[in-house]
């Protein structure tokens, strides 16, 4: 049951409501016996604990939930106290007994999991609800300054826009080295706002671990607010998953560990309320029209579905904006039924010359090189008409960066000299 707390301090940004600590055990939303499993095999595994200890691990209050959980486990002979460092029951020390040895020994061959404790799956796809990535609204003037960094059209920003705010799919694609890659990062830092993922999740008995530090950066709380809310959520910065080519099959899936017999999220799970990211696609290892049938459900219903080791399927939300990037033709890739469920296609094209020029300057002023409107009139005319080159928006960085380096070998200052680009071109396009 969730029970809300207003976290909103920033105009831009929505109130986000999270479950209070739960004060019974009815508001965890588990039951008593399985979170006195979880103190038992917390103290099989790691030792005495106190009940402060017990709380800080298990991420549970003491008082009106572990406390009642112990005193079960007291009463059946599975956990006693050793000894106290205060006057309170949380801070007695507690242990397992040789029953409870025995029952953490059976808990152990269903599952290794430790840690803080899961919420329950109905509780993680209420709270994805509200704080659903569909009720972000970026505006141009926002956009324009993410993107301020690159060179692009207005008209790239304006097909760009409704697509962010469609908190859907997008389909970038075009020629390598025009910013793709570059666009979806820009599109990924307008995603400032902050939400809460759970630690793990339970269903039908199964654990599955969402939180990652990986994709999923902490933000801590004002003392004043994390005293209050339930500590098996962490506040995070909505998640940013990016994938390329190692992408497969087995990844959009649950991960189910036999050793430690937990699962791990899936990575569109793991970046719900957020952005995925998949980069250079088609050059996955397997079929971009298996990828993409993966995807029909949860692109046209917003909801997934994954697979227990059981057999049993359960149902996810599908909350995240999904970007797909590829040099490569999109027909080439996918029929057009599927590119009609992608909601907006972007070509992201080659720059034009004065974009180029721009682009130009702005790398040689960040690389301490003087520009020179004479160099980038001979790059353009004796290297690239000669060697019939399209502009590529990457050039520029790659280029200056070959100069730099050649400069430095020869010991001389970097500059736009015909010698010097001539010897930048030598060494970065391919002699044909």
């Amino acid at each position: 049951m969730l029970t809300p707390i207003s976290l909103s301090d920033e105009v831009n940004e929505p109130k986000i409501s999270f479950p209070r600590r739960p004060r019974t055990i009815a508001e965890t939303g588990l039951t008593m016996s399985y979170i006195a499993d979880l103190v038992v095999r917390a103290l099989y595994v790691i030792g005495e604990l106190t009940g402060q200890e017990l709380s800080d691990h298990l991420t549970l209050s003491y008082e009106g939930v572990l406390d009642q959980s112990i005193r079960y486990l007291r009463k059946e002979q599975l956990a006693e106290v050793k000894g106290s460092e205060g006057i309170s029951e949380r801070s007695y020390r507690y242990q397992v007994t040789q029953k409870g040895v025995e029952r953490a020994r059976e808990l152990g061959e269903r599952t290794q999991y430790l840690g803080p404790a899961p919420v329950p799956l109905e509780t993680y796809t209420e709270m994805i609800k509200q704080q659903s990535i569909h009720g972000l609204t970026i505006d141009e003037q926002a956009l324009r300054e993410a993107f301020a960094h690159l060179i692009l059209s207005s008209s790239l920003i304006q097909q760009v826009g409704p697509a962010v705010n469609s908190g859907r799919s997008l389909f970038l694609y075009g020629h390598a080295g025009n910013g793709k890659t570059s666009i979806a990062e820009a599109i990924a830092r307008l995603f400032s706002e902050t939400i809460f993922v759970p630690h793990a999740v339970i269903v039908d008995g199964q654990i599955i671990k969402v939180f990652d530090i990986i994709h999923h950066k902490e933000v801590p709380l004002p003392a004043s607010e994390n005293a209050l809310a339930d500590q098996r959520w962490v506040h995070t910065r909505r998640p940013i998953v990016v994938t390329g080519g190692e992408l497969n099959m087995d990844s959009l899936d649950l991960i189910y560990n036999p050793l430690s017999k937990y699962y791990e999220a899936p990575l569109q799970m793991k970046a719900n309320g957020g952005l995925f990211f998949i980069d250079d696609f088609g050059r996955q290892q397997m079929r971009p029209q298996d990828l993409l049938n993966r995807w029909i459900v949860p692109l046209e219903k917003r909801i997934d579905f994954l697979t227990l080791h059981t057999g049993k399927k359960i149902e996810i939300p599908f909350d995240q904006l999904i970007i797909f990037s590829t040099n490569l033709d999109p027909k080439d890739l996918v029929d057009e039924a599927f590119l009609r469920r992608i909601r907006y296609k972007v070509e992201v094209g080659n720059p034009t010359p004065t974009q180029y020029r721009e682009i130009m300057r702005r790398v040689c002023k960040d690389k301490g090189i003087p520009y020179s409107d004479d160099g980038l009139k001979y790059l353009l005319t004796e290297q690239y008409a000669r060697r019939g080159l399209e502009l590529r928006s990457v050039h520029p960085r790659d280029l200056m960066d070959q100069l730099v380096d050649t400069a430095r070998f020869l010991n001389i200052r970097p500059t736009m000299s015909h010698e010097l680009l001539d010897a930048a071109c030598r060494s970065y396009f391919v002699e044909l």
